[in-house]
């Protein structure tokens, strides 16, 4: 009696049968999902340790742990960045060139989808999409040597063009406001066709049937796409809108630092730009870390207030 009694208890329960089960089932999808963890963790959360870098007095003979607190109660390299003019001037320039990439790139991947997603012909549908979005694979350093060729004022092959008609040289790359537009023009040119990928994906998932009982009520295609098409793109929409606004105050490098010339330098030097002259090259990295410690706050800010504006409105946001 005893022993039956003891087999009984040592049987598992319910719920722990069941994740024995579940465990043996599926236990190589989770040993196939351990080594993209082990990579997250030593190279994305382990140097997080490191922040603390923008709140201690830099050595290099020393390890994080060590290395003693800065000034200001561990604020002297933050007050010492808002004190400085060029950070300022950085940070100005950072959200003046996100916010334009903003406003005039991120609708043109879907005004391309629209328009790629109308053509009758499919081959030339498909070698269209090819085209456009190969730019993307072009790296900042080469199309800005495809930028001087172009734009050049007296050797650009566009201003040569003018030049035939009459018109004056425009300094695309020599004067900050035309800088400016030529810096949204390229950025538009290189990715507009990538993220039309996306968008014309998320058409795929549009149910056919609604645009044949909107040709039986006498729907134009105009009616279409807006009753129709953009309904159905809207999630998507908005969750690519989330993720660039948590990216207003973040920067590339690459972009930027390709570009730029000291005549357009008002313009052009930004965050990560002023990290690399102030960091790398001036080694002050504490100064510097606490620069990119701010930057990488606030563009969490901007992402969590960009996602709860979209849950406000009934969107599903992007959590």
């Amino acid at each position: 009696m005893d022993a039956m009694l003891g087999a009984q208890t040592a049987r598992p329960s319910g719920k722990g049968k069941k994740f024995l089960n579940y465990t043996q089932r599926y236990w190589t999808l989770y040993l196939l999902l351990l080594l993209p963890v082990v990579y997250f963790f030593i190279f994305r959360y382990s140097p997080m340790a490191y922040i603390l870098i923008a709140f201690k007095k830099y050595s290099i003979v020393q390890s994080v742990w060590e290395m003693p607190w800065a000034a200001n109660n561990g604020f002297e390299h933050f007050i010492k960045a808002f004190s400085n003019r060029d950070f300022f001037y950085a940070l100005r320039n950072t959200i003046m060139l996100n916010m334009l990439d903003l406003v005039a790139g991120f609708p043109m991947p879907v005004i391309l989808a629209l328009l790629l997603n109308e053509l009758a012909f499919k081959r030339f549908k498909r070698v269209t999409q090819t085209i456009v979005y190969m730019p993307h694979f072009l790296s900042w350093i080469i199309i800005s040597g495809l930028a001087l060729q172009l734009f050049a004022p007296t050797s650009g092959l566009v201003n040569i063009a003018l030049g035939k008609f009459g018109v004056e040289p425009v300094p695309f790359l020599n004067d900050p406001a035309h800088w400016v537009g030529t810096y949204i023009f390229l950025g538009i040119w290189r990715d507009m066709g990538w993220g039309t990928i996306i968008y014309l994906a998320a058409l795929t998932g549009i149910n056919p049937e609604l645009y044949e009982a909107a040709s039986v009520d006498g729907a134009g295609r105009f009616r279409k796409i807006w009753n129709i098409t953009l309904p159905g793109l809207r999630p998507t929409i908005i969750v690519l809108l989330i993720m660039n606004l948590g990216r207003v105050l973040g920067s590339e490098f690459d972009r930027p630092y390709a570009l730029k010339n000291n005549l357009v330098s008002s313009v052009s030097n930004v965050i990560s730009t002023f990290v690399y002259t102030n960091g790398i090259r001036g080694q002050q990295f504490s100064l510097t870390t606490a620069v990119g410690l701010f930057q990488s706050v606030v563009c969490v800010i901007f992402l969590l207030a960009a996602n709860a504006l979209a849950e406000k409105f009934g969107e599903r946001g992007i959590w």
